[in-house]
């Protein structure tokens, strides 16, 4: 597990700075921050929009009686997708639209579901709790 999040901590940066260099090849040095800029100020605003929304589900499922449990998953794919658009750079802003957007964000969701699913039929989770 640490492997794979040092090579996602150096991998991912230096992927994201060579695309920005060649987009600035391209396009050239104003536009590529331009862009850096609106996605991440874009990302920052739907983020925001979509949290508040599964905030608002989150607690009218619960003043219902039931547990919120795709909201919780909608919640953690928004507050990744925030974090990747606040992020520099193209793949990152990709992966944090796909996130954040509610119809791609299903397909996610379903994926995170079955991971989740099998974790807890290989018994690789593990609940604690605290009184």
């Amino acid at each position: 597990m640490l492997m794979k999040l040092i090579l996602l901590f150096t991998v991912v940066p230096l992927v994201e700075l060579a695309i920005l260099f060649k987009l600035n090849a391209y396009i050239g040095f104003f536009s590529t921050i331009g862009i850096v800029v609106f996605t991440g100020v874009l990302g920052a605003y739907l983020a925001k929009s979509q949290g508040r929304e599964i905030l608002f589900r989150i607690r009218y499922e619960m003043q219902d009686g039931r547990l919120p449990g795709d909201q919780l998953i909608n919640g953690l794919c928004v507050l990744v997708g925030g974090a990747m658009l606040l992020t520099p750079g193209i793949l990152t802003d990709i992966v944090g639209f796909t996130l954040v957007i509610p119809v791609t964000r299903e397909l996610v969701k379903g994926f995170v579901k079955k991971k989740l699913q099998k974790m807890v039929d290989e018994g690789n989770v593990n609940f604690y709790f605290r009184w």
